[in-house]
């Protein structure tokens, strides 16, 4: 039984993991954890192949105590899927996890298709490891907005916010296959700094936070400390009130139903809000990168957003900033700059900066096309859970996606607009613009 390991990187909680023992017991058969690395991800730099094989340390020590082997393979221009093809032949089943991105599922396709092709009798299995609500249970259309989405996966939340069984393999692998890969030795991603180098990738340095399932465990036991003022805490960038789960939600270090139902059993004010987050508006974003190909770019928005944008795209702009000026941060804004470098220096940003953050460089560039394509650049670069659903959601949100019209402005039109003085009312802005702007 090949379990392809690639948006789930964790050695429990993990419910593709769980359907591939599960279907092994029942075969008899042993289970065989392959994961393909690829040194050309798409946007992935230093900083994001460290967090991911510090994912890998970890799920490699978490699987190895449960006695599941994992082979880490080299793959090239086809991707991850590489891997799992190149030990299909020894398969009876090939699961995998249900993706959303693009290029992910570009993988599964390409998969499935040399599947059919060499081994027309293996089947691919692909398991809901993401969501809480599998993404066609709740809605077979692109939501408009939370309000709309919501009452959906209320409706069925109760049949999936569960705790499942974690399955024990009863069959063990007597000896590892040897596919036509370089394999890497997996005790060996403690120390992956020479490994990120062979790849020539840009040298971003690692972020704030340690990856893995051992790091986002903690995370965890510490949000659910403070969860009680989340939904006082969780705006003010000043203080330590978010859940920092985001990146290891992102690598698959931590399953979000594992999170929910902690949460949920923990209980306290804070305990509804952050299941709002969590749930209703993460899904709406794996929503949208399912159901509408153009996420990633300005064409995602509603046709309101688009027309009210284009409108005033030429209106006049006290300031505008080329995206090398933005990516240095060196614009007029100190509150604008301090953000930015918070995500360079950390790789995170507040999720209430992030607003803000793009809210203005919308108004400082030279239209809607190039403001987008700017924030995609920026966010994938650095930001440690980026190339996300959430995040590209929250970009589009920028432009109105999932909003709705406001009062009109020059150059955002109907679009909703932020200012600095909507900071200097929600918290101590001076603060955090003397934090990361080293004053």
């Amino acid at each position: 039984m090949l379990y392809w390991m690639q948006s789930a990187v964790r050695s429990a909680h993990n419910q593709a993991l769980d359907y591939a023992i599960s279907q092994a017991n029942r075969l008899k058969l042993p289970v065989l954890v392959v994961f393909g690395l690829t040194p050309s991800y798409p946007s992935a730099n230093a900083r994001h192949y460290q967090f991911l094989l510090e994912g890998l340390r970890d799920a490699h020590a978490g699987l190895k105590a449960r006695e599941l082997p994992l082979m880490v393979l080299l793959t090239g221009e086809r991707g991850p899927a590489e891997a799992a093809l190149a030990l299909a032949g020894d398969a009876a089943l090939i699961v995998t996890e249900r993706a959303y991105l693009r290029h992910l599922r570009e993988w599964r396709e390409w998969l499935a298709g040399e599947l059919e092709r060499q081994h027309p009798e293996l089947p691919l299995a692909q398991v809901e490891s993401e969501l809480v609500v599998p993404l066609e249970v709740t809605s077979t259309k692109q939501e408009f907005a939370a309000r709309t989405i919501r009452p959906k996966i209320t409706r069925a939340l109760p049949g999936y916010l569960l705790q499942g069984t974690e399955q024990q393999p009863a069959h063990g692998l007597k000896c590892l296959p040897r596919p036509k890969l370089e394999q890497l030795d997996p005790a060996g991603l403690a120390s992956p700094a020479a490994l990120i180098a062979s790849f020539k990738v840009e040298g971003v340095p690692a972020g704030e936070e340690e990856g893995g399932e051992v790091a986002a465990q903690a995370q965890l036991t510490a949000f659910l400390k403070r969860l009680g003022r989340y939904d006082q805490d969780r705006n003010d960038p000043t203080v330590d009130g978010s859940s920092r789960l985001s990146a290891y939600l992102h690598y698959g270090h931590i399953s979000a139903l594992q999170v929910a139902l902690a949460v949920q059993e923990h209980g306290g004010p804070g305990a509804a809000a952050y299941l709002e987050e969590l749930i209703v508006r993460r899904e709406l974003s794996f929503n949208l990168c399912w159901y509408n190909p153009h996420y990633d770019s300005v064409g995602v928005l509603p046709e309101w957003a688009a027309k009210t944008l284009g409108e005033h795209q030429h209106d006049g702009r006290e300031h505008t900033y080329s995206r090398a000026e933005l990516e240095a941060a060196e614009t007029h804004d100190p509150y604008w700059n301090a953000a930015q470098r918070q995500m360079m220096k950390t790789g995170r940003m507040h999720n209430y900066m992030r607003m803000y953050w793009g809210k203005k460089v919308l108004e400082w560039t030279p239209g809607p096309a190039e403001a987008h394509a700017a924030l995609v650049y920026l966010n994938d670069k650095y930001e440690q859970d980026g190339r996300n659903p959430n995040s590209y959601a929250g970009i589009g949100w920028v432009f109105g996606l999932h909003d709705r019209p406001w009062t009109r402005r020059p150059v955002f039109g109907t679009v909703r607009y932020m200012n600095a003085g909507g900071l200097k009312r929600k918290f101590d802005i001076e603060k955090y613009a003397r934090t990361w702007n080293g004053r």
